[in-house]
């Protein structure tokens, strides 16, 4: 499939959450006049959840444009096929400018539409719900047997526990009446593209120290009341998903301490950390920095040799 978004040069920078990404973005940006940073985030996407997202400040984006942060309403679903519209649509304003992209984040799915344009497939909100109803009447598994049955491939790509993934996959082959698997080159392979990619990686137990300290400093910094100000606006069940914000939400219903929602966002990101590890370990494109405590310091050399580099060279 053609990647309509070819024509800009861009650089995937990739990494768990607090693996300082970011900041590194940031300050290779300041040095560098053509840089525009495009986020890679699912929920960055939603305004007013800057605190839990960890979403740059209004004076870093007054200081390097940013795109595909604040573009919906936290009460709207937001989907892949839309972040790859606006994606889409930003690249072409970045090379308009004469500017090249910096892709940063750690949403793998929206990372994989960025570097490999992948082919999307259409879905139908009713369809979707009547599965999901489905699955919870005769359970996740019954419907993964029947993925089985009319998709081996597809199922065979996915657990047979994950909800969304085998709800997607059945919703898709009932709306467009084609397999699942037969959209794009599939999620565990890795062909040739021209966005080369580097990744920071961290010792996961030093990870996880990042991660508690982060979740702390967004306490302090006012999470409860951004959370209790989603709560009131209705969100969606996309929104929802954001890492901290369901736990906030149970401590404000009365539901556990504050100190057991920090406890259980603290874990759940910690866990997420190690998903995002695995999903990106298997791209063998990545070009890794191993980290150990500054990575504007440590990453910077590389990100400059691979940004050097940008063009119409493919990376394998």
């Amino acid at each position: 499939m053609a990647d309509p978004m070819a024509d800009t040069a861009r650089v995937a920078l990739i990494g768990a959450t607090a693996s300082g990404k970011s900041s590194l973005a940031l300050a290779f940006a300041k040095r560098h006049v053509d840089v525009e940073i495009v986020s890679v985030d699912s929920m960055q996407v939603y305004r007013g959840m800057d605190i839990g997202t960890a979403s740059p400040s209004p004076e870093e984006r007054a200081a390097v444009p940013h795109h595909l942060i604040d573009v919906c309403e936290p009460s709207e679903e937001f989907t892949v096929g839309r972040f790859r519209d606006l994606l889409s649509e930003s690249l072409i304003d970045i090379g308009r400018h004469g500017n090249r992209a910096l892709l940063v984040g750690g949403t793998g799915l929206y990372h994989r539409c960025a570097v490999d344009g992948l082919e999307l497939a259409g879905g139908d909100d009713v369809v979707r719900a009547r599965l999901e109803d489905e699955a919870r009447e005769l359970g996740v598994e019954a419907l993964h047997e029947r993925l089985t049955s009319v998709d081996p491939v597809a199922a065979g790509r996915m657990e047979s526990t994950n909800l969304r993934r085998v709800v997607r996959a059945l919703e898709v082959i009932e709306v467009t009446g084609r397999a699942f698997s037969s959209f794009g080159d599939g999620l565990d392979r890795y062909p040739p593209t021209p966005v080369p990619q580097i990744g920071l990686r961290w010792e996961r137990a030093v990870l996880a120290e990042r991660i508690e300290a982060r979740v702390h400093t967004m306490i302090d910094a006012g999470f409860v009341d951004e959370v209790a100000a989603i709560v009131s606006a209705s969100p969606s069940r996309t929104a929802l998903q954001a890492l901290g914000y369901a736990e906030i939400a149970a401590h404000l219903r009365g539901e556990c301490s504050l100190d057991e929602a920090i406890d259980a966002t603290i874990l759940h990101t910690r866990q997420f950390a190690v998903r995002q590890e695995r999903w990106f370990r298997r791209d063998p494109r990545i070009r890794w920095v191993d980290i150990t405590a500054d990575p504007v310091l440590e990453a910077m050399d590389a990100l400059e040799e691979i940004w050097d580099h940008t063009g119409g060279t493919d990376h394998t």
